[in-house]
């Protein structure tokens, strides 16, 4: 093939691939002047954040009683900078944001990206509140813990957590496409996927946390346990009349107050776990649960429902 066929196919390609037929979903257009979703940024602030939630353990460890209030002032005056650029990134990202006036559309944004940050970052010690009964309920949780520090600076869950309690305030502030991108973030990091819009309740832990899946519609209660591979996933998807996925319906599982899932554990569909319930490693789970009984795989072909009849089956 000559250097003139080479060229000539290249050309052709690059046809192809503008083509807008070919584009049809998949090409966002950027207007000038707009900030652009950045997962640099969001390391940055989900950093900040962390710092600012947990001074000493992450970020500048040399951090002291007296310079702590001057760090976290700094911390926050840049976190607020950035998060609201990124929140303004995902509002401005938004297919159904469009003004004929674009300068007025952008101020308008702008001010409100500013508020959402601002309100978000006010809401820093409720979370750092929240949290701290996430790193207690892991240290109680797990007998190899030697103290609270360990579990902070070394558990996974722990991280994946603090990025779902952030992207899940973002989430409740009708913030695009930012949340997801700050738990994928954690996915990355941990292994462990969180849907920011999942519904999460105190003193939660994941133990060892590696494959573990909560879908976006997830209610999880207060003092719940789950283990590494747990999978709280949707059993099936309605469709509409063009036999496509009806989205934005509740299809993820109800797990209430003081449940434990055992690792490889799977629990599907628009179900409930009741209160105090316990299930067993390797067993799937697609019919409610009554508070307090039991769900575990005695051997390789034998699943035990115990405490009721009936309830739980596959």
């Amino acid at each position: 093939m000559s250097r003139q066929d080479i060229t000539q196919q290249l050309i052709q390609t690059v046809d192809e691939l503008s083509e807008p037929e070919a584009l049809q979903g998949l090409f966002h257009e950027h207007r000038e002047g707009d900030p652009l979703p950045s997962a640099k940024e969001l390391e940055e602030i989900v950093g900040l954040s962390r710092s600012i939630l947990f001074p000493g353990f992450y970020g500048k460890s040399s951090v002291n009683i007296e310079t702590i209030k001057y760090q976290i002032g700094v911390s926050v005056e840049r976190l607020h900078k950035l998060l609201s650029r990124q929140v303004m990134a995902g509002l401005c990202f938004d297919e159904d944001c469009h003004c004929p006036n674009v300068e007025d559309m952008r101020r308008c944004m702008q001010e409100e990206a500013d508020m959402i940050a601002g309100r978000v970052i006010a809401r820093f010690p409720a979370i750092r509140r929240i949290l701290s009964t996430d790193v207690q309920a892991a240290f109680d949780g797990d007998p190899a813990a030697v103290n609270q520090g360990e579990v902070i600076s070394c558990y996974p869950a722990v991280k994946a957590i603090i990025n779902y309690r952030l992207a899940h305030e973002l989430v409740l502030e009708q913030v695009p496409l930012i949340p997801r991108m700050m738990t994928e973030l954690a996915h990355s990091e941990t292994g462990i996927d969180i849907h920011p819009a999942a519904v999460i309740g105190t003193h939660f832990t994941i133990d060892h946390g590696t494959g573990v899946v909560i879908g976006a519609t997830c209610v999880i209660g207060n003092h719940v346990k789950l283990y590494q591979g747990v999978t709280l996933g949707a059993r099936s998807f309605p469709l509409d009349k063009d036999g496509k996925p009806i989205k934005g319906i509740p299809r993820h599982p109800i797990l209430k107050d003081g449940v434990i899932v055992y690792a490889n554990a799977t629990v599907l569909g628009r179900v409930t776990i009741g209160k105090g319930c316990v299930i067993g490693a390797n067993v799937w789970v697609t019919r409610d649960m009554p508070p307090c009984s039991k769900k575990y795989r005695q051997s390789r072909t034998d699943i035990l429902d115990t405490d009721f009849e009936g309830g739980g089956g596959i």
